[in-house]
Order: C-alpha cells, then structure tokens, then sequence
C-alpha cells in the first residue's frame, strides 16, 4: 500500500528540510528558512523548480534572497514590505497526507504566512493551501500570491480567454515597463501565450492576464508541470485585475498565481489554494520538445494533459 512519508533531510543549500514522498514524487521544504517548498520532482530525477537563483535585495539591515522553489507573498508588490526576509526557521508539524509550515509574524508588515502542503497517494499531485493572516490593528487590502520559480530551459504555455462577447473586449493583459512586446522569447498565440525560457536572453519580462481557465503549465525536461487554481469571475485582482502573472529572465521562469483583493480585516485570514500536478514524458514523441509556434501540437498535449 503507497503511503506518504514525511523525514527531516540536511539540504546542501537550506539547511534543514522536509523531503515529502509518496515513491512517486518528492517535494522538499525548508524549515531552517523559508517557508518556501524547493524541489518538485519525479523521484531520482531533475528537479522541475529551480533550486538557487541569485538574487538578493537589502530590506533594512537584511537580505532577501530570491532561492529559487515556491514561496507565498502578498500582492501588490511593493518594496520594501514585499520582500521581507524569511530568512528565519519555520514551524513544521505533519498533518494528513502532508506538512504545515508557519512562517513568524513579519515584524513592521504584521502579516503571517503559511503554507499546507498535501501530496495525493499513488498520484504526482499536490494541493498547497496558503494562509495570509493580518496580525495588523487595521484592515489590510491584499492578495494572496503564489510563486514558482521553475528550472530553466522550458517553454510556458498560458491559455488565452476564449469566450465570445459580440462587440466587447474578451482580455486584458498587463505588462510591466520594462517588457518588449516584441521579446523573441513570447508567442502571442490564438490559443495560448507561450514563453520559452531562454538562458542567453537577460532583459527581464513580466505579463499578467485574466486567467479564467485557472491553469498554466510548463513544459521542460520532456515533463509538464501544471499549475492549477481558482480564477474568481468578476472578482477584482491587483495589476488592472489580472489573476495570473509569470516573470522571465535569463535563469528562471516565474508562474504566479493570485487570490482576489481582498479587505482584511485584523486577525481574518485569506486563502489561497493551489494544485500542482506533473506528467511524464509528454513530448517524448516529439523531437527537441515542442517549437514554440506549434499550437497544434500543444493543443493535442493540453486535451490529453488538462482538460478534455
């Protein structure tokens, strides 16, 4: 019978962790900081999430580091309060079919992460709840914000709203002013935006778009990683209400899903919840993975991988 199994590993990067397996996958979080989860893998071979990522920004007298893996902010960015360190440990405690990693009370932001992470039997899925708690004497507007930062090499495949409206616009997309509309890394698709990862391109890159199918994946290592959650018709979002953003540099690819704005209120808490799941050698009949531009091909993948 499969079972989860839940041990305390030395990490030659973190620290201390938690491995989380169930002879399928393995997912390893760390507690000596964090919390942040930095690895997602079938067992014994790569690592879909990028492991080190060297970024790091002063916050006062302290360092935040980027590490690479999934983290939990809380949207809308702004520095410094975004990017408080969460170089301290967490608390860990199991629960069934998981982990609960807590993250102390920021000091000056007052907000409280944390994170459960459940790994299904006999499955590569996850469901990851993320928990925002304002430990603030006034109401805060916010949103719950999740990042994953995955390995480098892979192409990105974000589906376009396909809805008819008649007259009326159907999307909106953000971009940040730093990204080129004509960056040779995206494709704006009929059906879907595609973003290749590419190590020798530095200039960065962020959209964000409505997502109402609620997924994105990631297809590298000839795996596909998807990233599912709740897209909330008529909800307002940060970033002109968009509910998914994705970031791109030289080294990493950023998929970030978003809860809506939420007013909360002091001691109320905001969820978030998300569901991961990968699937192996989907494009093992395909040479040199996917084109970019193969939309056919991806949509063939995406019926079989996703949805019907």
């Amino acid at each position: 019978m499969v079972s989860i199994n839940v041990k305390e590993i030395k990490h030659n990067i973190y620290g201390k962790c938690l491995e989380l397996t169930n002879g399928i996958v393995d997912l390893i979080i760390t507690i000596d900081t964090g919390p942040r989860v930095v690895r997602y893998g079938f067992i014994g071979r790569e690592n879909e999430f990028c492991e080190e990522a060297p970024i790091t920004l002063p916050v006062g007298k302290e360092e935040w580091r980027l590490m690479g893996g999934h983290r939990l902010w809380h949207s809308p960015e702004v520095y410094p309060r975004s990017y408080y360190p969460d170089n301290e440990p967490v608390e860990c405690s199991e629960v069934e079919g998981g982990v609960k990693v807590s993250q102390k009370v920021e000091p000056w932001v007052q907000i409280k992460k944390e994170m459960e992470i459940f790994l299904v039997e006999s499955s590569s899925k996850v469901k990851i709840a993320h928990h925002l708690t304002n430990k603030n004497a006034w109401p805060v507007e916010l949103a719950a914000w999740a990042l994953t930062v995955m390995a480098p090499g892979g192409l990105e495949i974000v589906p376009q709203p396909r809805q008819y409206t008649g007259l009326l616009p159907n999307r909106v997309i953000a971009l940040w002013p730093y990204s080129r509309m004509n960056d040779p890394r995206v494709y704006w698709g009929e059906r879907y935006i595609l973003l290749k990862q590419d190590p020798e391109i530095s200039n960065p890159f962020k959209f964000g778009i409505a997502n109402q199918d609620g997924w994105a994946a990631y297809l590298n290592h000839g795996n596909l990683f998807i990233k599912r959650f709740n897209h909330q018709v008529d909800a307002k979002y940060p970033d002109y209400s968009v509910s998914y953003e994705t970031y791109i540099n030289n080294y990493i690819l950023e998929m970030e899903s978003l809860s809506p704005l939420t007013l909360l209120e002091p001691e109320a808490t905001v969820s978030h919840v998300e569901e991961w799941e990968l699937i192996e050698d989907v494009a093992k009949n395909y040479k040199n993975e996917i084109e970019v531009k193969d939309e056919d091909i991806l949509e063939e993948i995406i019926k079989k991988s996703i949805c019907c």
